[in-house]
């Protein structure tokens, strides 16, 4: 049994503008140069009219939440370790384009104390308030050595 020291229906948030060199690193790390994330001529011609962000780059705001919701727990006193076992059902409903800003949002829907799991809500809106991405998060919290 593994004690989080968190309940369901807390949420974490983290917010932050998207840069052009966030899109430019993020492509340079990932090798994803695709002319809808790089090429402003190209990305007039497509439905968007403009360049649009990389999906993982978005996604990626989300670790910020799941690790704070992990610091949480150990200030609270947990002595778990906890680690991610993957984002299920992860839907890209809106673009995101440069200079939009983000916020990722992260709730937790259940605690299953005997597994030693939380599954979490994940969301991320941009500043019109619109929904940009949702899916869940499951996390594993490992018990501390004895």
């Amino acid at each position: 049994m593994t004690d989080t020291h968190l309940a369901v229906g807390e949420t974490a948030t983290f917010s932050k503008t998207i840069s052009e060199a966030d899109v430019v690193l993020f492509s340079g790390l990932t090798g994803d140069f695709d002319p809808i994330h790089v090429n402003e001529q190209y990305a007039k011609t497509t439905p968007f009219g403009r360049r649009i962000a990389h999906g993982g780059l978005v996604m990626g705001l989300l670790s910020t939440t799941a690790s704070m919701m992990s610091r949480r727990s150990v200030e609270r006193g947990s002595t778990a370790t906890s680690v991610s076992l993957g984002y299920d059902k992860i839907r890209f409903i809106r673009p995101v384009f440069i200079n939009d800003t983000l916020t990722a949002r992260y709730t937790i829907e259940e605690i299953n104390a005997a597994a030693g799991r939380s599954r979490s809500k994940v969301e991320v809106i941009n500043q019109a308030n619109e929904l940009c991405l949702v899916g869940t998060h499951v996390m594993k919290w490992i018990p501390a050595k004895a």
